[in-house]
């Protein structure tokens, strides 16, 4: 059985991994969204919506100043995740994708959040695993969480 009270924790199998299915990590440690990585991502992506990036314009909008792309909070789920669940006991892993998503709340610059996840299944495929993991982001000081996401990825065993 994986000790679930020390994080991450570091599954190896398939069977340890169905152990965690249901059990609830987390949370992560906080994690700063200041405008100074608001705007790197703006620059990375290219998205340079005035409610990211004009702290002016965003101030008198109804959201009272800028807040974060929803996909820089969703891009920072392999971030968050490693903090609660490690899979190097494996040949290797791949993110495979996301099944659902959803931005319930926005981000505001200079916000804190954190991440809780659990693993919903791990299956036995062709050449390997596939684990669904619930994450959900959280901001500090609202009942809303920012991030729902459900994400998949594909792990092989050592040989």
């Amino acid at each position: 059985m994986i000790d679930t009270t020390t994080l991450p924790v570091r599954p190896a199998s398939l069977a340890e991994l169905t152990n965690l299915i249901g059990v609830e990590l987390g949370p992560t440690e906080w994690y700063d969204v200041t405008q100074e990585r608001v705007n790197a991502f703006a620059d990375a992506t290219d998205d340079h919506q005035w409610i990211h990036i004009d702290t002016e314009r965003a101030a008198a909008s109804p959201l009272g100043g800028t807040i974060a792309h929803g996909l820089y909070s969703l891009s920072l789920g392999p971030a968050l995740s490693a903090e609660l669940i490690r899979l190097d006991g494996f040949a290797h892993s791949l993110n495979y994708g996301y099944n659902k998503v959803r931005f319930p709340a926005p981000v505001p610059s200079g916000s804190r959040i954190r991440m809780r996840a659990t693993i919903t299944s791990a299956e036995q495929l062709a050449g390997g695993i596939q684990i669904t993991m619930s994450q959900v982001v959280e901001r500090e000081g609202s009942d809303k969480p920012v991030v729902v996401a459900e994400s998949v990825a594909r792990v092989v065993e050592q040989s």
